[in-house]
């Protein structure tokens, strides 16, 4: 074998341990074993790190069977473990079928890390307001906020254990809503909304016409209340520097 037969041959040996690939690296198991041990601590120990909340809202032995699943079907597809845990949201759904709370907690510390070295942005100042023509008007959001669908208090319970505060039971919420990620600054921030404030950041985010979510909210609202609470969401997002930038159609 080449040396790229070589690598790939090791490779399928960290990620399976399979018979054949052992054969192929001389059938030296307890050798090749030390290689494949250090292999599957370090990615334990990158979702350890990643997600350190959810471990203790469901505990070490839950947190280490999810962990082995998701590196049995996932290996490191990245040149750097920094993106490793991006994927451990969708094996928790999998593990967790029923547990939307430990979904959602998942999500909010992943959206966190990945807020935090999203790309930089300035936020739009504030003088360049008066100069705008509303009816053309595209905003442009922070490229990192995130926006997800809420059903439980992960939110609750995720403020709780960061706060190292006893934490609610898991409850469904009465009315389900949304959570938002960004950075401010140099700090990722959270803050829970309601379905219609989610609403409107993802049709933003889609579409960005300040036209289109004064419609989408006269349609829910009315048009006086429609159009007012579009002001109101636009001076919240303006003093929380989601807006970064403004163009025109």
């Amino acid at each position: 074998m080449n040396l790229a037969e070589w690598q790939q041959t090791f490779r399928c040996w960290l990620v399976s341990a399979s018979d054949e690939s052992a054969q192929l690296l001389g059938n030296h198991h307890a050798g090749l074993a030390v290689y494949q041990n250090n292999y599957r601590a370090q990615l334990v120990g990158c979702l350890e790190q990643a997600f350190p909340t959810l471990r203790r809202w469901i505990g070490e032995e839950a947190f280490l069977a999810a962990s082995i699943t998701h590196i049995d079907s996932h290996p490191p597809h990245a040149w750097t473990l920094d993106a490793y845990p991006e994927g451990f949201y969708a094996t928790l759904r999998e593990v967790f079928p029923r547990n939307p709370d430990v979904h959602e907690l998942a999500w909010i510390e992943s959206s966190l890390n990945q807020a935090f070295v999203a790309a930089d942005a300035q936020p739009l100042a504030l003088e360049v307001l008066a100069e705008l023509d509303w009816d053309t008007a595209v905003l442009q959001l922070t490229p990192s906020l995130r926006c997800h669908a809420l059903t439980t208090n992960a939110e609750a319970i995720w403020s709780a254990l960061w706060q190292e505060a006893p934490a609610p039971e898991a409850v469904m919420l009465e009315h389900a809503g949304g959570l938002m990620v960004w950075r401010r600054q140099f700090t990722s921030r959270l803050r829970q909304v309601d379905a219609l404030e989610l609403a409107a950041l993802q049709h933003v985010q889609a579409d960005g016409r300040f036209a289109g979510l004064c419609e989408l909210l006269v349609q829910r609202l009315g048009e006086e209340a429609g159009v007012m609470q579009a002001g109101e969401y636009l001076a919240t997002w303006l003093g929380s520097e989601l807006i970064v930038g403004v163009s025109h159609v």
